[in-house]
């Protein structure tokens, strides 16, 4: 059985319906119209491009068919038609804005083969961009060419439209080279590349300080948006974060493949920050920092909002390579709630499952409704961590921040709900399997694990399960609960640790089945 997960008028993306985790069972051909179309195809998530606008086909996968049809399309207009060269010479930014601009309502921009040097291009609402496969965006190197969107837009009324955001604040930053500001129903198809080109830049060098008068670009951008569809393309090479969705509704990122250096700086994967009803599907990532990061911002914008990351699912993703696999926060004082993270393979990551804040991100920095089920995590240090004094930031290593003494409850504590950890393999552990430590006057409320297996790595790397002040290094430590009011355990084996398998300090309820 499969079912369509994205669909436009030229592509699909199907998803088979198991338990599998990433990868399927057994590898298999995708027919279309009796012919075989995608041969030995190995993942639950898979596409299908070169489709014709308005046309019914008959899809079969293992045996099962299915009728589906794509959708219709008023137009299409060609880049090269607009003086696009593609030979990664010529600027190509006019000609393929102007397409984008001229396409009619519902309309496709077509990209073909070749290498396109550009600035970033601003999306239009109400059209499909496809870029085809050895196709490729190429962003320019000088930061002098690239427009700066400021934090904020005055609205005639006096309102505010939070245009822009550095680390989860309103700040000025240099436009995206896909930058999609208050538009809608807008998809992004193909096989083809977008390559920031940062590796050629001065992005990534002194990273830490803003230049130019505003903080590096994103790979994708899209603020205050809505139905927007990304299926296939490839991010890579980004100044700093790759998919950045910000005050925005309706996306799905489907089936792409996310690709930055390992030693790239804050080169995130996807961080939607204060969006509802995200669809992060099929995804395959290897980058610099978090490959998943979700958000709400830092103080002022979660505070003044109160307008929660939620509605999220994250399914069927390769996790490889970054700081932590799926993390929450720490930058989430509008609060994150209902997601669900489940079929999901983390490799090499030096955290699994990750939630992260503090004291002083604020009394809106509500996380709850947490489900992490059916997950495989290889060579991960610490699969699971939740840390209510993480210590990043200028004010992060401050007493108000480290204390382990019960501070009074007020506008700026923080809170995390019920988190439940369900049908995990965690093999090759090699600082803790599970490291929980909440606040004194604000316990994490509740965390459950059931059926999961942790083994343990035979040349551990000694590191600190958190980042929070004042941690030795460890290496094969157990689960370790500090200030959580309710912990329940069912089914959950260990292997050899060289502490207490399960160690428990002010935690006031203790249930292991």
């Amino acid at each position: 059985m499969f079912k369509v997960i994205f669909k436009s008028s030229r592509s699909l993306t199907l998803e088979l319906i198991n338990h599998d985790i990433y990868y399927a069972k057994k590898v298999f051909d995708v027919k279309v119209n009796d012919k075989v179309m995608l041969s030995n195809v190995d993942t639950n998530v898979f596409s299908l491009y070169n489709l014709n606008p308005n046309e019914s086909y008959e899809i079969e996968v293992l045996g099962y068919k299915e009728g589906i049809q794509t959708e219709e399309e008023s137009s299409v207009v060609n880049v090269k038609d607009f003086g696009a060269i593609g030979n990664g010479l010529n600027d190509d930014t006019m000609a393929i804005q102007s397409a984008m601009l001229a396409c009619p309502k519902h309309g496709r921009v077509f990209i073909p083969e070749g290498t396109y040097l550009v600035r970033p291009l601003f999306l239009k609402s109400n059209q499909t961009i496809e870029l085809v496969k050895n196709a490729t965006l190429l962003g320019h190197t000088d930061r002098s060419v690239y427009p700066i969107l400021p934090a904020q837009i005055t609205k005639a009324d006096g309102s505010l439209i939070e245009l822009s955001s550095w680390e989860g604040n309103p700040a000025p930053t240099f436009a995206s080279i896909i930058t999609g500001i208050l538009v809608e129903n807008v998809k992004i198809i193909g096989e083809g590349i977008i390559d920031c080109n940062a590796q050629n830049s001065d992005w990534w060098v002194t990273h830490k300080i803003q230049r130019g008068g505003a903080w590096r670009p994103k790979g994708v951008f899209l603020s205050n948006s809505s139905h927007i569809g990304m299926q296939g393309v490839t991010v890579t090479n980004t100044p700093s974060w790759n998919l950045h969705p910000y005050f925005s509704s309706y996306i799905d990122f489907i089936d792409m493949k996310i690709i930055s250096p390992k030693d790239s700086p804050n080169t995130d994967g996807c961080d939607p920050e204060s969006c509802d009803h995200v669809n992060v599907i099929g995804l395959n990532f290897s980058v610099g920092d978090d490959c998943i990061a979700i958000k709400s911002g830092k103080y002022e914008m979660g505070m003044n909002y109160r307008r929660p990351t939620s509605d999220m699912v994250v399914r069927n993703c390769m996790m490889a390579y970054g700081h932590g696999a799926v993390v929450l926060g720490s930058e989430m004082s509008g609060g994150i709630k209902d997601l669900t993270v489940t079929q999901c393979y983390f490799k090499q990551t030096d955290r699994g499952l990750r939630i992260k804040t503090r004291r002083g991100r604020g009394e809106s920095a509500v996380i709850d409704g947490i489900t992490f089920e059916n997950i495989y995590m290889d060579n991960v240090l610490t699969p699971l961590v939740m840390n209510m004094y993480y210590y990043c930031d200028d004010d992060g290593k401050t007493e108000y921040v480290w204390s382990k003494k019960a501070l009074p409850v007020d506008e700026r504590t923080p809170y995390l709900g019920k988190f439940k950890f369900k049908n995990m393999v965690c093999e090759n552990v090699h600082v803790a399997a599970g490291f929980f430590y909440g606040l004194p006057e604000q316990p994490i409320k509740s965390i459950e694990l059931e059926n999961i297996t942790f083994t343990y790595a035979k040349n551990p790397i000694p590191e600190v399960p958190a980042m929070m002040s004042f941690l030795d290094k460890m290496t094969g430590e157990g689960l370790q609960f500090r200030y959580v009011d309710h912990v329940k355990i069912k089914n959950v084996k260990l292997g050899h640790t060289t502490g207490e398998p399960v160690l428990l300090e002010n935690v006031k309820n203790f249930v292991e089945e």
